[in-house]
C-alpha cells in the first residue's frame, strides 16, 4: 500500500469519521488554529474559542491540504463535498477536495456532517457538469444514489498529500482527530492542515 493511499485513507477517517465500537475510544474532531507546537503537544484556539492540549503520538500520520482551482475538477473526479442543503434537494458547495485516483471510493456516500449546523458531506463521482450563473453544477453519484452540488464563487478547492509536523505553525488551520483518554487529555493519530492559507473543512 503506498504512502499517498495511507494518507488518504486518514484524510478520509479524518473528515468522515465513525462511531467507535464498546472497545475503543471516543473520537472527537478538534477544528481550530494553531497557537504553537513543540513538536508533540499541539495547542490549539478550536472554533468556540477554547484552547485546546493534543499530543500527537509518534506515528501520527500529517496530512497537508493544497489549494486547487474550479477548473481542476472533471468529469468523471472522485470528490468530496462539504456543502449545505437548498430547498430543492441539492447542496451548495462551501468546499470541495478532489481526491487522487488512488483514493477512488473512499468514504462513498452522503451523510451529516459537522462544519456546521444541518451541514453535509458527500463523497461520490462527477457523472455530469453544467454551466451556471455564478459558477458549475455538478452531478456526483455514490453508490446508493446522486446529488446536484452547487458551485459558487465561495466554494473552495483543495487535494490532499503527505504533509510535514515542520509546517505546524502557529497561525496554520487544522483538523485533528483526537481520542480522550481516562484523565480527559486528548491524543491523535491523525490531523490535516492546510497549506497557504487553506482551511480544512
Amino acid at each position: 500500500m503506498s504512502r499517498l493511499f495511507l494518507v488518504i485513507c486518514v484524510a478520509a477517517a479524518v473528515l468522515v469519521g465513525g462511531h467507535a465500537s464498546a472497545q475503543q475510544p471516543s473520537t472527537t474532531r478538534v477544528r481550530g488554529t494553531i497557537e504553537s507546537f513543540d513538536g508533540n503537544v499541539l495547542d490549539v484556539k478550536a472554533r468556540d474559542g477554547a484552547s485546546v492540549k493534543i499530543k500527537l503520538t509518534s506515528d501520527a500520520r500529517v496530512t497537508g491540504l493544497s489549494r486547487m482551482k474550479l477548473e481542476d475538477v472533471r468529469q468523471g473526479s472522485y470528490i468530496g463535498v462539504a456543502g449545505m442543503p437548498e430547498a430543492d434537494g441539492s447542496q451548495k458547495a462551501i468546499s470541495v477536495v478532489i481526491f487522487p485516483e488512488v483514493a477512488r471510493g473512499l468514504g462513498d456516500g452522503f451523510r451529516p456532517y459537522d462544519l456546521q449546523p444541518n451541514s453535509t458531506m458527500t463523497n461520490a463521482a462527477v457523472s455530469e457538469m453544467v454551466e451556471a450563473n455564478d459558477g458549475k453544477t455538478l452531478t456526483v453519484k455514490y453508490k446508493d444514489g446522486e446529488k446536484k452540488i452547487i458551485l459558487t464563487s465561495q466554494t473552495q478547492y483543495s487535494t490532499f498529500g503527505p504533509g510535514s509536523r515542520d509546517d505546524l505553525k502557529p497561525g496554520v488551520k487544522v483538523i485533528v482527530s483526537a481520542t480522550k483518554a481516562d484523565n480527559g487529555s486528548l491524543e491523535s493519530k491523525a490531523l490535516i492542515y492546510g497549506r497557504d492559507g487553506v482551511q480544512p473543512m
